[in-house]
């Protein structure tokens, strides 16, 4: 005779819910995962659109102002080119940190008060060193297209510069995305790390794009597009525009 089947315990463990201590704290900050939409096909490309188009206005609208420089390393690029004065290039490096202090405080606030601000980071399988070359080569491409769109020895501005600036902005985003966030802009990681609670490796997104920026100002005055006269020299582009 079969024994009979032992009934099913409906309070065993592995029917219980999932313990507090398996789920993942929830003051932790956010930051690229293969979960993230970074990573995600269709919100990689979002971002890289939304990108496009934010950087594109942002220019429209400060370079007639201030140059709308925005990004700290295109600041640092003309600083050490000598288009800009160093204290001049402070200040704009304090106002842009303060800039995307501001703005990551306002989308903590009004649109993710229940979360942290998304932070930049790498992969677990990444080096730093990996992820500042990435950063660098993307922002020394993102950083050439300004020079050249800007430099008024090729001619007027116009308005197709801009949109220009903000395609190859899209395209480093959709390159470098999935491995360390497409940042390119030192004031745009430090702002999310204020207001997210995390500077985990916040030197990549400082020592790269600083680097590639400064590879910049040798190649394209050097070996592209070399100062014809000093004057040349002096101005550059310190009518042009950046990012």
């Amino acid at each position: 005779m079969q024994p009979l089947p032992m009934p099913l315990d409906l309070t065993s463990q592995s029917l219980s819910p999932p313990s507090s201590s398996s789920l993942p704290p929830p003051d932790l900050p956010w930051k690229m995962s293969p979960e993230s939409p970074m990573v995600d096909p269709s919100g990689l490309v979002a971002t890289a659109i939304a990108t496009a188009f934010a950087l594109s206005v942002a220019i429209y609208l400060a370079v007639n102002i201030s140059g709308g420089h925005v990004n700290p390393a295109v600041t640092f690029r003309m600083a050490v080119r000598g288009h800009i004065s160093i204290p001049l290039a402070i200040f704009y490096w304090i106002s842009q940190m303060l800039g995307s202090v501001f703005a990551c405080m306002l989308l903590k606030f009004m649109t993710i008060s229940q979360q942290n601000v998304p932070v930049h980071g790498i992969p677990e399988e990444m080096t730093g060193f990996g992820a500042s070359i990435l950063e660098g080569v993307m922002t020394f491409a993102l950083v050439y297209t300004v020079y050249a769109a800007g430099d008024p020895r090729r001619g007027a501005f116009g308005t197709i510069g801009p949109l220009v600036i903000g395609l190859i902005g899209g395209a480093n985003v959709l390159t470098s995305g999935p491995f360390t966030g497409g940042s390119m802009n030192p004031a745009y990681s430090f702002g999310s790390g204020v207001v997210g609670g995390s500077f985990k490796n916040q030197a990549v997104y400082w020592i790269g794009p600083l680097v590639g920026a400064g590879v910049v100002g040798i190649v394209y005055d050097n070996v592209v597009f070399p100062a014809q006269s000093p004057e040349d020299l002096i101005r550059g582009i310190t009518d042009g525009i950046g990012v």
